[in-house]
C-alpha cells in the first residue's frame, strides 16, 4: 500500500510523525507500509520487553481470548489473581492494584499515599518529587513530574508536589514538613535523558523516609520488568520501597500497569479506587506470560550481558567520534552527543533503517527489546555511526 491509502488525517495531531505506517513486527524489527524493515531500538518507549509480537504474548492472548476476555472488576478472575501473586512474590510487597497505563498506576500511588496520610499523618498530602521527573500525563501526574515547561500547561493542576534535586539529599530534607506524606522517585529518569539516581542516594531516601515516618514510592514504569538487568531497579540499591508502580514492560505491548504496596499502606476503602478494565483477564494473562519469561532461568543474566555489550559499543563509538558519556543501566542507556543534534541524528538513522529516540536535544536514548542479540546491537552501532557522520 501507499502512504496515501491510509486515512491519517483523521488522527488528532499531538506530535510530529514521519510519513511511515508500520504494519508488522517481529523481535527487534519493524516493517512499514512499503515493505521496508527497521531495526527498532525504541520498542514503544521500553514497552516491548520481549520484542515485537513474541510467541509468548500471541499464545497467551489466543488462549485467554477463547476463555474470558473481560468481566467486571467487582469480581475475581484467575489471571489477575495469578499475576498479582507473581508480582508480590518477586517484589516482596503484599498487595497489587492493576491499571491500564503507567500514568494511571502513578495516579493510584498518589491517591493511596494521600489516603494513608489522611489516616496516619493527620491529613498530610504533599509528595516530594524531583526536577526532571516524568510520572505521566494526567493532571496529577503532570504536577508530580518535573518536566521543563509543564508547570505552565493545563493550569490549574493538582497542588502538593514540591520538587527536590536528583541525588541531592539536602534538597529533599529541606522540603519535608508536617504536610509531607511521601517521597516519589524514578530509579532512572528516562525522559530527562536517562539520569540515574545513585544507589547511595536511594538508600539515603529510604533512611530519611523511615526516620520521618514517610512513604517511599518508586516509579518503576520504565526501569522495572528487567529493563536495568534486574527485575526491578530498586534491587540494585538494596532497598525495599513501600509502593512501586509498574507499566510499559509488564504488558510487553498490551495496555497493562500495576501498583504494588506493603500491607500496612493499603488503606483504600471500598469505592476509593477502581477502573472499568483494570485487571481484566485478557491483559492479565499476557502479564503472567511476560513475568514467566522474564523470571525464567538465565533470562536476566542475558539482559545484563547484552546491556554490557551495548554499553561497550556506544562507548567505543563515543571515543571514535569524540562524543559525550554513556550512562544508564542494563538495556536503558543514553549517549551524550555534545551538541543539540539529537533530532537530526534520529532522522538520519531512520532514513538508514534504524529507530532511536532523542529525549533531549543533546542526547540519544536506547531501549531495545530485552531479547536483542549482540549482532543486532553491532548493526545498530554501525548504522548510528553512519547517521552521526552524516549529521
Amino acid at each position: 500500500m501507499k502512504i496515501d491509502d491510509y486515512p491519517l488525517a483523521s488522527l488528532m495531531e499531538i506530535t510530529a510523525r514521519p510519513a511511515v505506517v508500520f504494519v508488522r513486527g517481529e523481535g527487534s524489527w519493524l516493517e512499514d507500509h512499503a515493505g521496508r524493515r527497521y531495526l527498532d531500538f525504541v520498542q514503544g518507549w521500553a514497552v516491548n520487553c520481549l520484542g515485537h509480537s513474541p510467541r509468548e504474548i500471541r499464545d497467551a492472548l489466543a488462549l485467554q481470548a477463547g476463555l474470558l476476555v473481560n468481566c467486571s472488576p467487582a469480581f475475581y478472575n484467575g489471571p489477575s489473581a495469578r499475576l498479582a501473586k507473581l508480582i508480590t512474590d518477586w517484589s516482596r510487597l503484599d498487595r497489587v492494584f492493576f491499571a491500564n497505563s503507567g500514568a494511571e498506576a502513578n495516579e493510584g500511588a498518589i491517591k493511596l499515599a494521600r489516603k494513608w496520610g489522611e489516616v496516619n499523618r493527620r491529613g498530610a498530602y504533599e509528595i516530594i518529587t524531583f526536577e526532571g521527573a516524568f510520572h505521566g500525563r494526567t493532571l496529577a501526574t503532570m504536577a508530580a513530574s518535573g518536566k521543563a515547561g509543564w508547570d505552565r500547561l493545563f493550569e490549574p493542576k493538582v497542588p502538593g508536589f514540591p520538587k527536590a534535586r536528583l541525588n541531592d539529599l539536602d534538597s529533599v530534607a529541606r522540603l519535608v514538613t508536617d504536610r509531607t506524606v511521601a517521597l516519589m522517585i524514578e530509579p532512572i529518569q528516562g525522559e530527562a535523558g536517562v539520569l540515574p539516581a545513585r544507589a547511595e542516594f536511594l538508600r539515603a531516601l529510604r533512611a530519611l523516609a523511615t526516620e520521618r515516618g514517610l512513604l517511599l514510592i518508586l516509579d518503576e514504569i520504565q526501569t522495572g520488568m528487567g529493563r536495568t538487568g534486574t527485575l526491578f531497579g530498586f534491587e540494585q540499591a538494596g532497598i525495599a520501597p513501600d509502593i512501586i508502580t509498574l507499566g510499559k514492560g509488564i504488558g510487553g505491548g498490551v495496555p497493562l500497569a500495576a501498583l504494588a504496596a506493603k500491607e500496612a499502606v493499603c488503606c483504600f476503602a471500598h469505592g476509593d479506587q477502581g477502573g472499568t478494565f483494570n485487571g481484566n483477564p485478557l491483559m492479565a494473562a499476557v502479564g503472567c506470560a511476560v513475568m514467566e519469561a522474564l523470571t525464567a532461568p538465565g533470562f536476566l543474566e542475558r539482559v545484563r550481558a547484552t546491556g554490557e555489550h551495548l554499553r561497550g559499543g556506544l562507548t567505543a563509538l563515543a571515543r571514535r567520534r569524540a562524543l559525550g558519556e554513556v550512562r544508564g543501566a542494563g538495556l536503558l542507556l543514553a549517549l551524550e552527543l555534545g551538541r543539540d543534534a539529537g533530532p537530526a541524528v534520529v532522522d538520519a538513522a531512520r532514513e538508514r533503517g534504524l529507530l532511536i529516540n532523542s529525549p533531549r536535544p543533546g542526547c540519544l536514548r536506547f531501549m531495545p527489546a530485552l531479547t536483542v542479540s549482540e549482532a543486532e546491537i553491532d548493526r545498530m552501532v554501525a548504522i548510528l555511526e553512519e547517521a552521526i557522520a552524516a549529521v
